[in-house]
C-alpha cells in the first residue's frame, strides 16, 4: 500500500525536476533545450493525477506536492525562459544589454503564484477551470524559443517573419500581460476531463481535440502555441452557447 501511495508522488517529483533542468538549460546559453524539459514536466504532470486516480491513493499530501512543483515548473520556469528569450529579443531589435522591459516577464511567476494557490481552495474547479491553468500558458511561451530555433535551422523566412512579430518587445510585453492576466480571471474554461465518451455532452472537447491533432500533424512545434490559443477561444465560445442556451429556456 506505502509503495502504491509513492509512486504518483514519485512522478511529481519528475515534473519538478523537469522544471530544474528547464531553468537550469534556460540560464546557461541553452535555451532552446529548456522547452523540451518543460514538456516533459507536463506528462509527468499528467501522469502523477491520473497514477493517483487509477490507484485510489489521492491524498492532500499529493496535492501540495503536485501545487509546489508546477509553481517550479509553470510558474518559475517559464518566466526566466520569456525573461531570457525577451533580452535575445531586445538585442534582435538593436537593443543591447538587460532592459527592464523583460522584467515583465516577472508576471508570469507571480500571477502563477496566484492561480495555484486560488486553484488549491476553489471547489469549483472539479470539471472546469476557472482561468487560464498555468500548464497552458507554460506550453504558449515556452515553444517560442523552439519556433525561433525551428525557424534558423533551417533558415524559413516566413518563419522568421513569425517570429520577428512575437519578440518584438511591444507584443511579447502584451502577451505577457495578456496571458497572466487570464490566468486570474473569472473566466470558465473546459477541461480534458470525460465522464463518458459519447459525443453529446463532450462536442467542444472533441472538436478541440480534432482540430489539435490536425495541427500537430501538419504545423508540429508551430501547432502548440495555436493549440493554447484555440483552446482559449472555444472555452469563449462554449461559455457563448451556454449562455445563451440558459437565456433561452428561462425566456
Amino acid at each position: 500500500m506505502q509503495i502504491k501511495r509513492l509512486i504518483p508522488n514519485l512522478l511529481t517529483a519528475g515534473n519538478l525536476v523537469g522544471g530544474i533542468l528547464a531553468i537550469i538549460l534556460a540560464l546557461t546559453g541553452k535555451l532552446e533545450q529548456a522547452p523540451i524539459w518543460i514538456l516533459i514536466s507536463a506528462v509527468f504532470d499528467f501522469l502523477d493525477g491520473f497514477a493517483a486516480r487509477l490507484l485510489k491513493v489521492q491524498s492532500e499530501l499529493g496535492k501540495q506536492l503536485d501545487s509546489l512543483a508546477d509553481m517550479v515548473t509553470f510558474g518559475v520556469a517559464p518566466g526566466i525562459i520569456i525573461f531570457v528569450f525577451f533580452n535575445h529579443a531586445l538585442q534582435g531589435h538593436g537593443i543591447e544589454g538587460y532592459n527592464w522591459t523583460a522584467y515583465f516577464a516577472l508576471l508570469i511567476p507571480i500571477c502563477s503564484l496566484f492561480r495555484l494557490a486560488k486553484f488549491n481552495l476553489d471547489t469549483r474547479q472539479t470539471d472546469i477551470f476557472i482561468g487560464l491553468p498555468t500548464p497552458a500558458m507554460t506550453i504558449f511561451f515556452a515553444t517560442f524559443p523552439l519556433l525561433l530555433s525551428d525557424a534558423i535551422n533551417p533558415f524559413t523566412e516566413w518563419k522568421m517573419h513569425i517570429i520577428g512579430f512575437i519578440s518584438h518587445p511591444v507584443v511579447l510585453t502584451s502577451l505577457i500581460v495578456v496571458m497572466s492576466t487570464l490566468m486570474l480571471l473569472e473566466l470558465p474554461l473546459f477541461a480534458l476531463k470525460f465522464k463518458h465518451f459519447k459525443f453529446k455532452g463532450n462536442e467542444i472537447r472533441y472538436i478541440f481535440l480534432t482540430i489539435s491533432l490536425g495541427l500537430l500533424a501538419t504545423l508540429f512545434v508551430w501547432a502548440l502555441p495555436i493549440i493554447i490559443l484555440l483552446y482559449i477561444i472555444l472555452s469563449l465560445i462554449n461559455n457563448l452557447t451556454k449562455k445563451s442556451v440558459k437565456d433561452e429556456i428561462q425566456s
